[in-house]
C-alpha cells in the first residue's frame, strides 16, 4: 500500500488507466472477432464493412498506445489478406 500522497495518486491513476485500456482492448477484440466470423461465413461485403470498423478501432488503440502500432498493422494486414482469399475459395 502506498504511503506518500503522490504514490496514492499514481495508484489511482494506474487503476483508472487499466480499466480504460481493458475496455479498449475488449472492443478491439470483439470487432476483430466479427470480421473473422464474417470471413468464415464467406460473406465478402459484410467482412469488408466490419474490417473498416476494425481498422478504425485498431488504429485508435495504437494511437493511444494501448496496443503496439505494429500489432495493429499486422492484424489489419492478416484480416485483409483473409478477405481477399474468400472469392478464390468459393
Amino acid at each position: 500500500m502506498p504511503n506518500r500522497k503522490s504514490a496514492k495518486k499514481r495508484l489511482r491513476q494506474g487503476l483508472e488507466r487499466r480499466q480504460r485500456n481493458r475496455a479498449v482492448k475488449s472492443v478491439v477484440r470483439s470487432q476483430v472477432k466479427k470480421v473473422r466470423t464474417a470471413i468464415d461465413a464467406g460473406d465478402v461485403a459484410t467482412s469488408q464493412a466490419e474490417l473498416r470498423l476494425a481498422a478504425k478501432k485498431l488504429d485508435q488503440a495504437a494511437a493511444k498506445r494501448v496496443i503496439h502500432p505494429n500489432l495493429a498493422a499486422r492484424t489489419k494486414s492478416r484480416l485483409s489478406r483473409a478477405i481477399k482469399k474468400i472469392p478464390a475459395a468459393t
